[in-house]
């Protein structure tokens, strides 16, 4: 009894930590012509491949929710959706597989999810679906470079 409780207290923790960098990587972005591309996909990436669906969709959804709503309020509802539901799939499929296919599989289609996802969401918040398909590849982008660094930091760390 005593080992499940730890294993819980262990899990929320991690759960918690995942969300502070999630908020953390939310308040600054990489500089690219016509804009910026942010790291929290390297995070919710890394958090879904190591922890169950409900822990990635906190970590996903409401940990991009909070950073948004410190950093840029106008996407935060478009973030707890988006990066939620990518943060649940990706545990969804790659994270009880030993597979690294599996796993890039997994990352394939939170960046799919994320990528339609903003593109659908932009367009509806800011009423220009033009402005949100010109975003397409800067989101692709994110999502790439999001999802190869959530594979790296992955495999080097042990829970």
């Amino acid at each position: 009894m005593k080992e499940k409780r730890l294993n819980g207290l262990r899990l929320m923790c991690l759960t918690a930590i995942f969300m502070a960098m999630n908020v953390a990587f939310s308040s600054f972005g990489i500089p690219v012509p016509a804009g910026r591309i942010y790291l929290c996909d390297a995070v919710i990436c890394t958090a879904a491949l190591s922890l169950n669906p409900l822990c990635a969709f906190f970590v996903g959804g409401v940990g991009s929710f909070l950073g948004d709503f410190f950093f840029y309020p106008a996407a935060m509802f478009v973030s707890l959706v988006v990066h939620g539901l990518q943060g649940i799939m990706i545990s969804l499929i790659g994270r009880k597989t030993d597979s690294l296919i599996r796993k890039v599989f997994a990352v394939c289609v939170g960046a799919i999810i994320m990528v339609v996802g903003y593109t659908l969401g932009c367009a509806f918040v800011y009423g220009t679906p033009e402005g949100a398909i010109i975003n397409i590849p800067y989101e692709a982008l994110q999502a790439t470079v999001g999802g190869v660094l959530g594979l790296l930091v992955h495999k080097r760390i042990k829970f």
